[in-house]
């Protein structure tokens, strides 16, 4: 049984589709002119002028600190979530440009826009958002990213040392990880408020890196980094106070090489876990 509406219920939803009876016939140039359409229409014309200008009206309007619809407020909470899913959750700033653009396609007079704590109180209006620190996260190594084979080679490890009796200072693991120059390492995003920590976002895998090649054993020992630039010749009086025991190379590309890899080994690893 549908719902029984009380009578000014019913006499809102009347004057409201005669309001927006005047609105088209005055836009489509029907009407001449206000004070007609208003009176052909059975509506205040102040009412009128106001919606004309931009007034929503109180039933579907949103508070101040809102101002989007209930219908634009979900299409920006998809998109978010969209993104967010596709490893690139948008910062605060993106958002706010979103919601002003979804401001402008109104077509008001003059252009409405949120301002600078809109975001966070969006994100508090909706459960499934939240706002956190991203991390930066290759797009090559994401595609890589299979559970399967990840799991499948960390029993072939465990089977191995067991069946070897590796101790675990002869158990060693070494990485490259790199960053791009004048990136900032982290950014505030807005992402799915069910996970925890900070959100990967993908980075382009064409960028100029600066690369370290990371070494600890199964104890936790860390070896000295390897520091990898972008270059023909490494000066030593780039940097000042580092400490003596850390590597610098040089390559084309800033990337590792296997020369580099070789002389890593010959004079670093082994010299530093030989002693």
């Amino acid at each position: 049984m549908p719902p029984i509406r009380s009578q000014s219920s019913k006499d809102s939803t009347e004057r409201e589709g005669r309001i927006l009876l005047a609105i088209q016939a005055f836009q489509n140039n029907q009407i001449p002119n206000i004070h007609l359409a208003a009176r052909t229409f059975n509506v205040p014309r102040s009412t009128l002028r106001r919606r004309l200008s931009g007034v929503q009206d109180r039933a579907n309007s949103r508070a101040n600190s809102q101002k989007l619809s209930e219908i634009e407020e979900e299409s920006l909470q998809k998109w978010i979530l969209s993104m967010d899913a596709r490893g690139s959750a948008p910062r605060p700033s993106t958002v706010r440009e979103m919601a002003n653009l979804l401001l402008e396609k109104r077509g008001t007079t003059p252009v409405l826009s949120v301002g600078d704590k809109w975001v966070y109180n969006f994100v508090k209006r909706h459960p499934l958002l939240s706002s956190r620190f991203s991390r930066r996260y290759n797009y090559e190594r994401a595609k890589c990213e299979d559970p399967k084979i990840i799991r499948e080679w960390f029993n072939l490890v465990e089977k191995t040392i067991l069946q070897f009796g590796i101790d675990p200072d002869d158990v060693y693991n070494f990485d490259e990880t790199g960053f791009a120059m004048g990136l900032t390492a982290t950014a505030r995003v807005i992402s799915r408020s069910e996970f925890y920590g900070r959100r990967a976002l993908l980075q382009p895998g064409n960028r100029e890196w600066v690369t370290i090649i990371e070494c600890t054993n199964a104890t936790g020992w860390a070896l000295p980094p390897c520091v990898i630039f972008k270059g023909k010749v490494f000066i030593e009086s780039w940097f000042d106070g580092l400490p003596g025991d850390w590597r610098f190379e040089v390559s084309p590309n800033g990337w590792t090489s296997d020369e580099i890899g070789l002389r890593w080994l010959e004079k670093l690893f082994i010299p530093t876990t030989s002693s």
